[in-house]
């Protein structure tokens, strides 16, 4: 597990390349909200909105998770964990006026990133 990469993997990279050329700017590898130890992928600070990638393995995407034969009692409590902090992350979040946006990391980084500025400029106000 320790040799799994955990910040700036491939389609991390890649949304901000496209976000970038898009005119966006933002913050990387950023905790959005003081006392919540939750770090996100890519902050929009002024729109408050973050963007967190997920590992299909790791975080139990429904279309491309899969559950490991070995020590599958240890996987399934791990993924399980992953899913509820990823649940309480965005409710902290959004109690704070924040809205968290969640990328697979099986998405098409295009079609992804479409959607973080949609959001970004309605957020924003902008059209």
């Amino acid at each position: 597990m320790s040799k799994q990469k955990s910040r700036d993997t491939q389609i991390e990279v890649a949304l901000r390349k496209v976000l970038h050329a898009h005119g966006f700017r933002y913050r990387v590898h950023r905790r959005p909200v003081r006392g919540v130890r939750r770090e996100a992928d890519i902050v929009f600070g002024p729109a408050r909105v973050a963007v967190f990638v997920d590992g299909c393995f790791w975080h139990g995407c429904p279309e491309h998770g899969t559950w490991p034969r070995n020590n599958a009692d240890f996987w399934q409590r791990k993924i399980e964990t992953n899913r509820r902090r990823d649940k309480d992350t965005d409710e902290r979040l959004a109690e704070e006026g924040w809205l968290s946006l969640r990328v697979w990391e099986h998405e098409k980084v295009d079609s992804a990133a479409a959607r973080i500025i949609e959001t970004v400029m309605s957020r924003r106000g902008g059209s």
